[in-house]
């Protein structure tokens, strides 16, 4: 019996290494993909080898840029099938005034946080469509939804992440593939190490849950969204702990 595919981009750490472990966990073959931090990206792969009942397989690449999409994609279909799930997570962040921001970091967080998920959507689809069925998981922000002072780009690449989900999922329902989006509060990541323990202390307090989320935490949703029901599909579902 052939194992269901998935693709996590971003997996090398945080949200795309607990989607890919729990995915793992569950014998699913993972995708693992990162643009830079290879060496962790081995070290997921080392743990779903040793401690899981799936299987996996290295795809590192920027998935901002197209080119590399197709050889990433060119590699999944010589397995002989194509994805059931994907997960869109590469992100990056910046903090700090519009005014600050150089056109070059603009266009990298913009080709990273949004651009990618069109190129690995656009990728995939030709093997859902034809098996009439599979489901895009878009890893997205709060800040998508309200935005966020001095994270602009950010803001505004997640806002834009927001509509091709809702967008894309209409054109994908009669085809029978879904896409949704989890719009990430606060999680215990990498990215959040921009702050200082004062800050993550005083940012916890603002929080209705009083903590941050964990990654373990929106892979489990994640897990849920690619087993829900068929009709639950463009939708922005908000993991935040009651923040917005």
């Amino acid at each position: 019996m052939n194992r269901k595919q998935i693709l996590v981009t971003g997996a090398s750490r945080g949200i795309g290494k607990a989607c890919a472990i729990h995915f793992a966990k569950e014998g699913w073959h993972v995708f693992l993909n990162c643009r830079k931090s290879i060496s962790e990206l081995q070290d997921t792969a080392d743990f779903i080898t040793k401690e899981t009942s799936g299987s996996c397989e290295i795809l590192p690449g920027d998935v901002g840029v197209p080119s590399e999409v197709r050889r990433i994609f060119d590699r999944i279909e010589m397995s002989g099938s194509g994805l059931d799930v994907l997960i869109n997570n590469a992100g990056i962040a910046w903090m700090g005034l519009l005014t600050d921001m150089s056109v070059e970091e603009w266009n990298r967080m913009i080709s990273t946080n949004l651009s990618s998920a069109f190129y690995c959507c656009r990728a995939a689809l030709p093997y859902m469509i034809h098996q009439k069925a599979g489901r895009i998981i878009n890893i997205s922000s709060m800040w998508g939804t309200v935005g966020a002072s001095c994270e602009v780009a950010y803001s505004a690449a997640k806002s834009g992440l927001n509509g091709l989900t809702r967008a894309l999922a209409k054109e994908l329902a009669p085809s029978n593939i879904q896409v949704n989006a989890i719009a990430c509060g606060v999680i215990d990541t990498v990215m959040n190490d921009l702050l200082d323990a004062e800050e993550k202390a005083a940012l916890a307090e603002e929080i209705p849950a009083g903590r941050f989320g964990t990654p373990e935490e929106v892979a489990l949703l994640a897990w849920q969204l690619a087993n829900a029901p068929a009709y639950l599909t463009g939708q922005i579902l908000g993991m935040d702990g009651g923040y917005i």
